[in-house]
């Protein structure tokens, strides 16, 4: 009875619940990651956008295309140019994009996230 008392760690259901959370976790990041890298690129479209040289000057088809053309440049799928939202506001040109993005995480189960920019592109 004493080597009872002497023994130390963990018993295998321990280390198999342990791995099941690190599983877990790497999992759930493995899933979000390639969601948020998609919003860096949108975001980053976005701000080229606004620092195109006369871009007050282009109608909404032409800066939709502009939009189109760099998602597509960035390997951008799930978004397109008609999620943008184009409005003029005290002589500056507004552009948002509202979307959502939901991905499969453990059969019928999914993440969904939703993503929100706004910029503003004054009138050069």
């Amino acid at each position: 009875m004493q080597n009872l008392h002497k023994q130390k760690g963990m018993t295998a259901i321990g280390w198999l619940f342990v791995l099941g959370l690190i599983a877990f976790f790497v999992l759930t990041v493995l899933r979000l990651f390639p969601m948020y890298l998609e919003y860096s690129k949108v975001a980053s479209v976005m701000e080229s956008v606004a620092k195109e040289p006369g871009l007050a000057s282009k109608t909404k088809r032409e800066i939709l295309s502009l939009i189109g053309k760099r998602l597509d440049i960035n390997d951008v799928k799930t978004v397109t140019a008609k999620d943008a939202v184009i409005t003029k506001e005290d002589g500056a040109l507004k552009i948002k994009m509202d979307y959502e993005r939901r991905e499969a995480f453990l059969g019928n189960i999914d993440i969904v996230g939703k993503f929100s920019k706004e910029i503003r592109a004054s009138g050069n």
